[in-house]
Formats: structure tokens, sequence, C-alpha cells
């Protein structure tokens, strides 16, 4: 298929929503920055924390960060009736609306520090008939102005804005909004807008409030500009909400490649290294230079590398299942207690290292989530430990796992409550198992058959949080991961016959996902969640946190 420019690269596949002007498209492929590596933050969850205080930002600017009061609705038939408080929705909410980052300290107590602030917070579940099952729908008011705003958290950080005062919206926030409320509609405006802030899309949409004016821009604007706009149309000043994501989107923009398929048919001839051709993908995509995405990645690498170390040196938080776990792996390690599986106890115990990190409120990379935050690095970190690689090793094996994340944050989810487990830890064993392959001198062929073997052996993966913590069983299931990963990159290194293809094990997972009763999807409802044992750990950790 070839695009307006008449290149050979495919077309984006737009968010649709009736009612608004779609002549212009909104950008929509996966970054591998955006989408699966990253965000480097705090806290258990990405989906809750991490997306929660991207939402929380985003409400900020379209209040002009003047907030008063907040009422937070949650659907009771959604994920987040049952986990908003435990998995960190609520302190991501907070630390958001604050304006704070996703890697500051304070987050812990961030609602503690929304009271100081003078702001009203005010949490309810609503029958909100939510198609999503991490909807969010606030409405923020001071003593000049009110709005709604309903989000969706869609899983590994990743948000999208779908509504603002009944206005509908696709706002993943990768780039620059400039909102206008207009009484009228103004072609002249429209075309004046789209040349003056050389926008990448102009939208009319119409609403409850009229008509409003969405201005998408990967540039930031001018704020003299903007008041000249004002004043010449008699408009009032518009608002602006800034990305919240890395790296942005524009127009125009273009990817070499969008499918497994696509990718194999694009080597031919190049013979080109997985981590290659991740770095071809992103650059073009973020409008990067393959160097920066080079560096960009071993930054965060030194992030996952560190957040291993801080969690071998123990970590302490009252407000969690586990202690340290991987002090007494360590331990067992050296002194030889342990059954002779090489490569494999070096993994374990980074897996177990990270995971505890996340659990005590430490800085973690979600990769592909926070939930899923071990598997990966303790795979790649853990066995270029033993086979004494360094750190460029690494980041490409990184960028590798990075690529295939991407085919399946397009075509599937990372979301546990839409897929179950299988999206999360499962979905981090088929990126780590490239990236072991991608460490060990394998072929780019040879890396996709490990990802498929490997996404192959974890469909149907439930999610069941005991006492909705991201702990049990997530640290097993994380190890499970990165052990399922080694024997797939063993496996094609070795010839293995995958037999299906990586696209159609994804579009499979994918299915299976959304096959999953909602009470394995991370309700809590269901599973090992629903245990006597469970029920106990929960009542234990709620007089703890009361101080009973």
């Amino acid at each position: 298929m070839k695009n307006q420019s008449g290149s050979d690269h495919p077309e984006m596949n737009p968010r649709m929503h009736p009612g608004r002007d779609e002549s212009n498209p909104p950008p929509g492929y996966p970054s591998i920055f955006n989408d699966v590596i990253g965000p480097i933050m705090r806290g258990p969850s990405s989906s809750h924390c991490a997306a929660a205080l991207r939402i929380g930002r985003i409400a900020r600017a379209l209040m002009g960060e003047k907030i008063g009061k907040v009422m937070i609705e949650f659907d009771p038939m959604g994920s987040l009736a049952t986990t908003h408080q435990s998995q960190g929705s609520d302190m991501g909410l907070c630390g958001g609306l604050l304006g704070w980052e996703a890697t500051d300290a304070r987050l812990v107590d961030s609602h503690r520090a929304i009271q100081d602030a003078g702001i009203q917070v005010t949490t309810m579940l609503s029958p909100l008939g939510a198609v999503h099952p991490n909807t969010y729908q606030m409405t923020l008011s001071n003593s000049t102005e009110e709005h709604t705003m309903t989000a969706i958290s869609t899983g590994g950080g990743m948000i999208e804005v779908v509504a603002i005062d009944q206005f509908k919206v696709s706002i993943p926030g990768d780039c620059y909004e400039i909102l206008f409320y207009l009484a009228s509609s103004a072609s002249e405006l429209l075309d004046a807008l789209a040349d003056l802030l050389k926008a990448d899309q102009v939208l009319l949409i119409h609403g409850g409030r009229g008509k409003l004016v969405e201005v998408k821009t990967h540039l930031a604007p001018d704020p003299t500009l903007l008041s000249e706009i004002c004043a010449r149309f008699g408009l009032t000043p518009p608002k602006i909400l800034t990305p919240v994501l890395p790296v942005l989107s524009r127009r125009g923009m273009t990817v070499p490649f969008s499918t497994c398929q696509e990718l194999l048919e694009y080597n031919q001839g190049r013979n080109l290294q997985l981590w290659e051709l991740a770095a071809r993908y992103e650059s073009e995509r973020g409008g990067l230079s393959s160097e920066q995405v080079f560096q960009n990645m071993k930054e965060i690498v030194r992030w996952m590398e560190t957040s291993i170390q801080e969690g071998l040196k123990g970590t302490h938080f009252d407000d969690r299942i586990l202690g340290d776990q991987s002090g007494h792996f360590q331990e067992s390690l050296e002194h030889q207690r342990l059954l002779d599986a090489g490569i494999l106890n070096r993994i374990i115990l980074d897996v177990t290292a990270m995971m505890e990190v996340k659990s005590a409120m430490g800085v973690i990379v979600a990769a592909p989530t926070a939930g899923a935050c071990g598997g990966l690095p303790g795979a790649c970190i853990g066995a270029a430990e033993v086979m004494e690689l360094g750190e460029d090793e690494i980041t490409k094996a990184m960028l590798a796992a990075g690529l295939i994340g991407v085919f399946i944050a397009a075509h599937a989810t990372f979301a546990a409550e839409v897929g179950g487990c299988q999206a999360e830890c499962g979905s981090g064993s088929g990126m780590s198992a490239a990236a072991l392959v991608t460490l060990a001198g394998g072929t780019t062929r040879q890396a996709v058959d490990a990802s498929s073997m490997a996404l192959q052996n974890i469909l149907g993966m439930i999610c069941d949080p005991v006492a909705g913590r991201v702990e049990v069983p997530c640290l097993g299931k994380n190890v499970l991961a990165a052990s399922n990963a080694l024997a797939c990159a063993n496996m094609a290194l070795a010839g293995y016959d995958p037999v299906i293809p990586l696209d159609e094990v994804i579009e499979t997972m994918d299915q299976v996902g959304k096959s999953l009763p909602r009470a394995l999807r991370c309700t809590a409802l269901g599973g090992l969640s629903t245990t006597k044992t469970a029920r106990g750990i929960e009542a234990m950790l709620e007089k703890r946190k009361l101080g009973l």
C-alpha cells in the first residue's frame, strides 16, 4: 500500500469517532519508547499509576493548572472499581493533578499532598456504561470554570482522552493540543489555524457546548501568536494541553513496516539484525536519528541496571505482601544450595530484584508494563552478566525486544484488564525471547521464531492479583516469562520450527485475552485473588494501613 508521498510504507489505522471530522486522521503507529519500553516510573502498575498520572496532568492543563474540586467516577463493572486504590490509580491521578512526574519520590504520599494543596478530591462508582475497563470520568472545577473529561488507560502507561465537555476527541498525549471553544462555525478560522500554527491536524467537533476546534501540532505553540489569533477572531484564550509522551507524532509520519511479515519482506536482501530494524523503525516513526534511538535505549538500560542493583541491596516497604526474596535467593546461589541451572539462576535473581523495587515504590521501567517489569530486563541483563557482555550488547537486545513489542501494541494489547496476564508477562516473554537470541548473535528470523514460540506457550494466562497488589502471583509469572523466553531462545537457535507465524500468534493472543472472563482480567474477583488466604492477606494489609 502506498501513502500520499508514494512510498511503500504502510498506512496508519486511525481511531474513528462518530461526529468527528476524520478527513485528516491522527497518527497511530506505536513507538518503542511510548508504547513498549517505558515509562520510567514509580508504582506497582503502569496502567494504573503511570497512566493515571498522565491523565491527571492533562486534566491539570485543561484547568489552566487551577483546580479546586475534582470528582472521579469509575464504572462498577470496570477493573478500576476494585483496583483503583490497591494498584495506585488514586496515587497516580493525584500526582498528575499536582503536575508531578512519574518518577517523583513524593508519589506515595500524593493523597496528602493534594489535600495540602487545597484540592478536594472525591471518588465514586457510577454506572457509566463504559466500554473500556480502565475508564476515568472526571469533573473538574474552580471558582470560574468547570470541565468534564473522560479518559482510558490502554495498557503499559498509554492513555487516550476520549471526551472533553461532551466533545468526542482522541488525545493520546503525543502532541500539543490547542482547544478553541466556538459559539458558531468559522471556516476562515480553520484555515487560519492550519496555516498560522503549522498544524498537523485541525478538527471541528460538535458537542454539548456548541463547537470545538481541536488543533494538533508537534510544535510548541507561540503564546503571542495565539493571542493575535484570539484578538483577530474574537475568541477566548484556548486550552493548551502539552504532550505527556516522550516521542511526538506528526503529519506525514510513516514506518517501514507494521507487521512481522512486512518486516521479513523488508529485510530480504538487507540481512539486518532485529535491533538494526528496530532502530530504523523508531528513527522513522519518531523523526530521530538511529544514533539518538540507540542512545535513548542505552539510557533506559542504565535505569534498569540501577533498579536491579537497588533491589539486590534489599528493599523495604510496609504496604506489600512479600519481603526481601532476592536476598535469600542470592545467598542460596552463593552458597551453592540451589540446583545448577546456569544462566537461569542469575535471571531469576535479577527478575526478583526488579520486581521488589517496583513493589517498594522504587524507580523502574515498564517493559512493557510495570506488572511485567521484571521479565525482560531480568532475562536480558541477567543473561548478559553471565555471558560477560557489555552495555551496547544489552541495548541492542532491548531494541530487538522493543520491536516485537511494537507488533503486539499494534495488533493486540498490553493491558491485563483487557487481555489477562498473557498481555503483560506473556508479551514480556515474547519480547525477552527475541532479546536473548540477539544477545546470542542469532539472526532476525531466529529472534522472530523465538518470540512466536514464547507467546504460544503463554496463551490464556490469567491476571489474578492477591489482595489487589501486583506481587503475587506476579513475581512468579515474571520468572516464568523469563524462563520461557530462555527456553524458546535456545529452541530457536537450535532451529526449532515455531509452525505458527508470529503475526498469527499475536492475533490469537488478542482473541484469547478478550475471551477471558472479566473476573480473570485484573479485577481481583477470581483466581487466586479470591482464595481464603488471599482474603486474609487483604484484611491484614488493610489493618496495617489503618494502624490497627
